[in-house]
């Protein structure tokens, strides 16, 4: 009999003997500093076509305009009047004003101040910025500031189709700069250490020193002994991009995008940088469907999820952002 008439193995597995936290085997060994950071100039070598991203789609909207900060560049958006994407200064020319939550009529932003109003085309020295949306996030390049050779479009991951994933999109900012994010996702050995909570039995089987991509069998837990077991691999496609996409196991195929902006300095002259991470999930499962049914309702569980990690992880990325900048960063 073919095996497609045998029930899937379940997803859901029950930890016989599970390891208590302190007695987990300690990963310090193999977490090399000198390989987290070869990893991290790899990532950073990568090519952005000066690409950065401003935030989720949705928070684009025709109403009003977006205001965001990128590399201490003032930054507007909104939807034109055929609803595509349009970015450029913050700045009204006129006199200065700020655009963030500026009016659009029409499809043109209208300036508080006085009424000048912005088609989306170069007007009285305010010149657009090239925009790009995937459907799920909003981009900006920045030649000025990206020092590359521009790319018509960003270097998208590759997802799973919209038609038949379930999407959530975390956003938080952090006092660090883009690698010390990127070098946080290249450290998959702090994982069952920092994050007990939500990880178990963590084993890197690949630290990607000669195949370009780390790869990690762990369990995700949901609740007492009940873990869902995965194999996953992170790829850098960026500078300032770390996608994990699960190869084996429940959800094969999903991906979770980590995207660092660097925002420039705060008031305290401390740098800021925004962590947008999206993650998309995918199952070949036939109540998979039902589930994107329940998207308004799983979505904020998604987020949540990955709200509770960011604090910890952030909290990881500034405490090295602070080392490295007193230097006192080990090695």
């Amino acid at each position: 009999m073919s095996p497609r008439f045998f029930p899937r193995r379940p997803s859901v597995r029950l930890r016989r003997h599970p390891v208590a936290w302190h007695r987990q085997q300690p990963t310090w060994r193999d977490a090399s500093p000198a390989l987290i950071d070869a990893a991290l100039k790899r990532a950073e070598a990568r090519v952005s076509g000066n690409w950065y991203v401003l935030g989720t789609s949705t928070a684009v909207g025709t109403n009003t305009g977006y205001g965001a900060t990128v590399e201490g560049t003032e930054i507007v958006a909104w939807r034109g009047a055929d609803g595509a994407l349009v970015a450029g200064p913050g700045a009204c020319p006129h006199l200065g004003a700020a655009l963030a939550q500026a009016p659009v009529r029409c499809g043109a932003l209208v300036c508080p101040w006085h009424g000048l109003a912005l088609s989306g085309a170069p007007f009285a020295g305010w010149n657009p910025y090239p925009a790009h949306d995937d459907g799920l996030l909003a981009w900006v390049r920045l030649d000025e500031h990206g020092g590359e050779e521009p790319l018509k479009a960003p270097p998208v991951p590759s997802r799973p189709a919209a038609g038949t994933s379930l999407t959530a999109v975390y956003t938080g900012t952090g006092v660090c700069q883009p690698e010390d994010v990127v070098a946080n996702r290249l450290d998959p050995w702090h994982g069952a250490w920092f994050h007990p909570y939500s990880f178990a039995d963590l084993t890197v089987l690949d630290d990607g020193a000669e195949s370009d991509a780390l790869t990690v069998r762990v369990s995700f837990k949901v609740a007492g002994r009940l873990v869902v077991p995965v194999t996953a691999e992170f790829t850098v496609p960026g500078p300032r991009t770390v996608v994990m996409t699960i190869t084996e196991g429940e959800g094969t195929g999903s991906v979770v995008e980590t995207h660092a902006t660097p925002l420039g300095a705060g008031r305290d002259g401390r740098p800021r940088t925004r962590v947008i991470e999206a993650l998309i999930a995918t199952s070949e499962r036939t109540g998979f469907a039902f589930a994107r049914l329940a998207a308004p309702l799983l979505s904020p569980l998604m987020r949540r999820t990955a709200d509770r990690l960011w604090q910890d992880d952030l909290a990881y990325a500034e405490r090295r952002w602070e080392l490295r900048s007193t230097g006192r960063f080990p090695g």
